[in-house]
């Protein structure tokens, strides 16, 4: 893959044979293992595309910080959609991915045959909310530059501290983890989490959605209820799961996604 309009190229994969194509994000610190339960399923009636953040995983870690806004990521799913020679497919966006996500079908409805997402706080925070975090965010990077991978090993994020997972998912996810790079987690915080949030759009939402909520994330109750009631061609499906919903509850994440895509397979 040859980069386009000098923009880094994101890694993906692609997986399974017939169905759709499913763009699938991940979000902060995470990785391409965090579909590992839900892909064997997925690939039976879609063809999921597995992506990672700039600075996770196996994804470049450019030193442009107008790679990392979310403007340019709308262009990197483009550009990765015309590479797989789709004129529509379907999306899905966990955390700071959906927030990647929803802007994309707000900016491209065309391209976008449904959508899914869960938990984002990011994606429906309050106006002012990029302003506070920004600083937040400055002093992380501040850190990460003084103390590199000391403090991604001591973040709270970091999956070796999660004894809620599955040893294939912790494992995998350890692994991926140890790819990440401070500078593209730095940039991440500083230039795609502040300018991620799309609540005062939801309202021109044309694309119909699936929203799956993790109700144990208490924090997550008000954007859950705001998007519910503003953003238009939405279905919301509660379940028994924290933030990260597809791995808290992936059997019931997985046959709510087929059931979901195959409403819209033809189309």
């Amino acid at each position: 893959m040859t980069p386009t309009r000098s923009r880094p190229v994101l890694y993906y994969e692609l997986h399974g044979k017939k169905g759709p194509f499913l763009l699938l994000v991940h979000g902060l610190l995470s990785s391409r293992a965090q579909w590992l339960p839900n892909l064997p399923s997925l690939s039976t009636f879609c063809r999921p595309v597995v992506v990672e953040l700039l600075g996770h995983g196996r994804s470049p870690t450019p030193e442009d910080p107008a790679s990392y806004t979310p403007e340019a990521y709308v262009e990197q799913f483009q550009r990765i959609r015309s590479e797989l020679g789709a004129d529509r497919w379907m999306i899905c966006g966990q955390s700071l991915g959906a927030a990647l996500t929803l802007r994309y079908a707000l900016d491209h409805p065309g391209e976008v045959i449904a959508q899914v997402l869960t938990n984002s706080n990011s994606a429906f925070a309050e106006e002012g909310w990029g302003t506070a975090v920004r600083s937040a965010m400055q002093l992380q990077a501040r850190r990460l530059e003084s103390e590199g991978r000391a403090w991604l090993e001591e973040s709270p994020l970091n999956p070796a501290r999660n004894r809620h997972l599955t040893p294939e998912v912790r494992d995998a996810l350890i692994a991926d983890y140890a790819l990440h790079t401070p500078l593209g987690v730095a940039y991440t915080g500083l230039y795609t989490v502040p300018d991620s949030s799309v609540r005062g759009r939801i309202h021109e939402n044309e694309v119909p959605a699936l929203f799956m909520v993790g109700e144990r994330e208490g924090r997550f109750r008000e954007p859950a209820r705001f998007a519910e009631k503003t953003m238009p061609h939405i279905r919301v499906l509660r379940l028994d799961a924290g933030h990260a919903v597809n791995l808290d509850a992936p059997s019931e994440f997985n046959a709510a996604m087929a059931k979901f895509v195959s409403e819209f397979a033809g189309q």
